[in-house]
């Protein structure tokens, strides 16, 4: 007969317990946002589903990952508002007592050429895509760095970072959305340097093209879908889960000496593809 202690039963026991990660999931009512919280939720998490209009949509999200066998809430914010974002975090902190990540992916396209882009054209997508990250990094920052750090070895938090391919692949016609998301490639990377002593592990994964709500006018329509292909050298369009697998591993003790780094799942898409047949 196995005789198991008592004591060291329950310490197991509280042990998986405390493992249950709190995450806020920005832009999280669909796409990759929304991908993202269900992965989460599938492997017990609480989850901030963040929202900035579509309730319906974060509801659904909430939904599924309760049926997944996570917690969570539902909260809109709109990101590139300040006090908005520190009554989401102020709402996290007291409903579950801490945080563990941030998902930092909220962003928005206002698509247009160049010389007649309009100056709100270009704020609001500067605004939500590269300020609203500033702000919710530097508000879980101020949690983590509240945490006493119990094993100097792992991490007390982490943040990553959505951005793009466009991070680093120019892309005509659609001049803000690039800038920004070139200008979170470099808050990243510029973050995770000054936070690294600190043990907190700041990371960035950049989508190529995914099947979300923002292209279906792309994906949906064949002859698009086709050209699009030609760009990808894998010959598949990707899916949100592509992205929330990477997410979650990247939140989790597997990846901890991994900060700094961004995360190209693209299917290949920064390969240069022209070149595929000797160029």
């Amino acid at each position: 007969m196995l005789l198991v202690n008592p004591e060291h039963f329950l310490s197991l026991l509280m042990s998986t317990e405390n493992t249950t990660q709190t995450v806020v999931v920005t832009g999280a009512s669909s796409g990759i946002g929304q991908g993202i919280a269900i992965a989460f939720g599938k492997k017990g998490a609480n989850v901030i589903v963040n929202y900035h209009s579509d309730e319906e949509g974060a509801t659904h999200t909430l939904k599924q990952i309760e049926q997944a066998g996570g917690k969570g809430l539902v909260y809109q914010a709109d990101v590139s508002k300040e006090e908005e974002v520190i009554s989401m975090f102020d709402k996290t902190i007291t409903t579950f007592g801490g945080l563990d990540v941030l998902i930092n992916n909220a962003g928005i396209q206002k698509d247009s050429d160049f010389s007649h882009m309009t100056l709100d054209q270009w704020r609001k997508v500067i605004d939500t895509n590269l300020t609203g990250q500033f702000l919710c990094a530097r508000e879980a920052i101020r949690h983590f760095e509240e945490k006493q750090n119990e094993s100097s070895d792992k991490s007390i938090g982490n943040i990553i970072f959505i951005s793009s391919v466009h991070d680093i692949i120019p892309w005509a016609g659609h001049v803000n959305y690039a800038s920004s998301k070139g200008g979170i490639l470099m808050l990243m990377k510029s973050l995770a340097l000054e936070m690294a002593p600190k043990k907190i592990r700041i990371n960035g994964i950049s989508p190529g093209a995914i099947a979300t709500d923002i292209n279906d006018d792309v994906w949906k329509d064949e002859e698009k879908k086709k050209e699009l292909l030609k760009l990808i050298p894998y010959k598949r369009i990707g899916q949100p889960e592509d992205i929330a697998k990477v997410a979650v591993w990247l939140a989790s003790e597997e990846s901890d000496y991994i900060t700094g780094t961004t995360i190209y799942v693209d299917g290949g898409m920064t390969l240069y593809p022209g070149f595929v047949d000797n160029g």
